[in-house]
């Protein structure tokens, strides 16, 4: 069973022991502070995310670049080639 719906929601009552404590914790002073780090860490949050779905987005819809060959499977040139040893060759 899930623990949150075993719970349940916070009613008023507990809302209000939750705020006095935090109150009490962080001071009058500290709170706006506290509340505009957390509104700037979401919409910095917020934004990247969009940038992420954005590139993805964009990755898709670009059709695919011709020509380029596969670069899981590089081709060899004949240069490419280890030279044979002389003692390799058979004697006459």
């Amino acid at each position: 069973m899930n623990s949150f719906l075993a719970f349940g929601m916070p009613g008023g009552t507990e809302l209000i022991v939750i705020l006095v404590v935090v109150l009490l914790l962080f001071g009058a002073k500290r709170i706006p502070e506290l509340a505009k780090g957390l509104g700037t860490g979401i919409k910095e949050f917020k934004k990247a995310t969009s940038n992420i779905n954005d590139e993805i987005q964009r990755a898709i819809d670009e059709p695919p670049a011709s020509g380029t060959g596969s670069p899981a499977a590089p081709q060899k040139s004949a240069s490419a080639e280890e030279p044979k040893s002389d003692n390799a060759s058979p004697k006459a």
